[in-house]
């Protein structure tokens, strides 16, 4: 049975609501308060172990009673419960509920990928880099190298938040990060690539013409959109699960650094059309995953609610 535990601190003369709120639900197990025990900010201890089915609502409810504004609340994962009374209790009043996301740990872990610190743009330059190398070698495993490298993603589906939450600052933010970061790493891999072409270190296969690596990159067709559509589908998934080794596939699946690193080096070598077909494949994945994150957030929330409504009418019968 999955579960979350809940550490909060609460001001004195809102701890009673606090605890008759946690202690009237059958899904809050492990209630212990511990009266002045905290301090910055002073006030009550309360901790407790919450059914994950139940979280979202318990949560609603302690923020309508500002506990997050005059107090604290914080959440964390329990990998392992051994709860006979949790299991009964999770069948019991939770049923198909039981292995719903917790929505603030979610759009938690959506907000940390949203922050662009200079290490945002370090590493998509470094990835950039990493795959001019892999067009001009035609190797695909550096190909693959520069997907798990460069961290767009994170700010693509902060994007998609924004989008769904109708953040207008996250949205900007997001935006600004991409562009400005794809435009600075498209830079410095055109000047890494003239420096390529100068010295002649591009693979002799790669100066007769023959780029399968990046042919593969710089033609977009129905396929890329099918590629990106289904990878952002699975990047949200994998997140409201929490599931990294999914969402390292969805990393190696999409064709943003490799087509910003193509279209440097086609710009480098002066193949324009290669460099058309580059820049279409990148705002098209790009705009592809913000699209399909968007509605992914919204589908998962309206199908979660529709399970939680039959459930609430299922209970009541």
């Amino acid at each position: 049975m999955d579960m979350i535990h809940v550490r909060a601190v609460s001001p004195p003369d809102l701890t009673d609501r606090v605890v008759d709120r946690l202690a009237d639900d059958p899904c809050v197990l492990n209630l212990i308060v511990q009266p002045g025990a905290a301090r910055n900010p002073d006030g009550d201890g309360i901790a407790c172990d919450v059914l994950t089915g139940a979280a979202n609502e318990l949560l609603r409810s302690l923020r309508a009673l500002q506990l997050d504004r005059r107090g604290t609340i914080v959440i964390e994962p329990v990998d392992i419960v051994f709860s006979g009374r949790a299991a009964e209790t999770g069948a019991e009043q939770l049923g198909p509920l039981a292995r719903a996301p917790v929505w603030e740990q979610v759009e938690a872990r959506i907000r940390a990928e949203g922050r662009y610190p200079p290490s945002f743009y370090l590493y998509l330059v470094i990835a950039g880099l990493i795959g001019s190398v892999g067009i001009v070698t035609n190797s695909q495993i550096l190909i693959v190298a520069a997907m798990v490298v460069g961290p767009e993603y994170g700010a693509i589906v902060s994007v998609a938040l924004g989008i769904d939450r109708g953040d207008r600052q996250r949205i900007r933010q997001g935006l600004v990060a991409l562009s400005s970061g794809f435009l600075l790493t498209i830079l410095a891999t055109f000047l890494f690539s003239l420096l390529i072409r100068g010295f002649g270190l591009q693979s002799p296969a790669f100066d007769a013409g023959l780029r399968p690596v990046s042919h593969l990159i710089n033609t977009p067709n129905f396929f890329s959109v099918a590629v990106a559509t289904l990878a952002g589908i699975v990047g949200i998934v994998s997140l409201t699960e929490a599931r990294t080794s999914a969402l390292l596939g969805v990393f190696i699946s999409v064709t943003t650094i490799p087509a910003a690193a193509d279209l440097s080096v086609s710009t480098a070598f002066t193949s324009w059309p290669e460099a058309w077909g580059s820049l279409v494949q990148l705002l098209v994945n790009i705009a592809v995953l913000i699209v399909v994150g968007t509605a992914s957030l919204k589908c998962q929330r309206a199908i979660w609610r529709r399970v939680g409504l039959r459930h609430d009418r299922g209970g009541r019968r």
